[in-house]
């Protein structure tokens, strides 16, 4: 059974957060927020923050199984956000500041799928 979580508009850059991503994918999940906990990253904060969100969603949906896993981390171009910054000569420069959508998949093991059968 699959269980998603989805945070959107996030303040951060998309190519920062698909880095961060690959440290996760395919871990247990309570592995992965300790991971998360010791990652530098700023984008690693906005992942655990949705990675708490799907476990709940999971308990709620289903708190017989004990042992979820990081399925997948979708990270997806938001909207940016354009400002003006002053250059040389009288120009005007566009500053981008990024935003991000991360989509955060758990699924249940399959050991635990035999079980139930």
């Amino acid at each position: 059974m699959e269980i998603k979580a989805i945070s959107r508009f996030v303040r951060t850059s998309p190519q920062k957060s698909r880095m961060v991503r690959g440290a996760v994918v395919g871990k247990e999940a309570v592995e992965a927020m300790n991971i998360l906990d010791n990652v530098v990253k700023k984008p690693g904060r906005f992942i655990k923050k949705t990675m708490q969100s799907c476990l709940a969603n999971a308990k709620q949906k289903n708190p017989d199984v004990l042992h979820w896993y990081v399925k997948n981390i979708f990270i997806d171009d938001g909207p940016s956000m354009k400002r003006m910054q002053a250059a040389t000569m009288g120009r005007g420069v566009i500053i981008r500041k990024r935003l991000s959508h991360i989509t955060v998949v758990l699924d249940d093991r399959a050991i635990n799928k035999k079980e139930k059968k």
